[in-house]
């Protein structure tokens, strides 16, 4: 069997987790966006809310400010990213954790490039905060990027200790 078929199989089942990333990260949002009036808040600990925001920006609201142009550009850069991570993914078969994290951070990734192109936003909804210090709203889109980022580092740092040094 070749490497390229013997790939295929792999690449299906990290596609179809990116798809399922997605299908719960438009859940959540749709749910929210309908049970939420904007800017209404749910008090469920004493350091976290539901509740329902949009993010025209990117993350921490980087250009929310702007006049719209960001909306593309951010969803151009969504897009982009997930197309070099699908190629990724086909080159990198035999790595399953670099393949999670790619995976993650592509299916968030088009979770929000969803929320873009359909609303001109991001819809977030949870909230974590203590006393008057807010953590800007997230979803979960935006933690699977996060949790995938840091699985990069983490793929990185693990491979790093494995690779023989000059001095071996």
């Amino acid at each position: 069997m070749t490497q390229a078929r013997a790939a295929a199989p792999r690449l299906a089942t990290w596609l179809a987790a990116a798809a399922l990333i997605i299908v719960l990260d438009q859940a959540t949002k749709l749910y929210f966006d309908s049970a939420f009036q904007y800017g209404e808040r749910l008090n469920v600990l004493p350091f976290f809310d539901f509740t329902l925001l949009y993010n025209r920006g990117a993350a921490f609201s980087f250009l929310a400010s702007e006049e719209g142009w960001q909306r593309w550009f951010f969803t151009a850069l969504g897009v982009g990213a997930s197309i070099v991570i699908v190629w990724l993914l086909r080159r990198t078969a035999g790595q399953p954790r670099f393949s999670l994290a790619l995976t993650l951070i592509m299916g968030g990734a088009l979770g929000n490039v969803i929320d873009r192109v359909a609303y001109g936003h991001v819809v977030d909804f949870l909230l974590f905060y203590w006393r008057d210090w807010h953590y800007p709203a997230f979803n979960l889109a935006d933690m699977a990027i996060t949790c995938g980022a840091v699985l990069l580092v983490v793929d990185e740092l693990l491979r790093a200790r494995k690779r023989p040094t000059a001095q071996d």
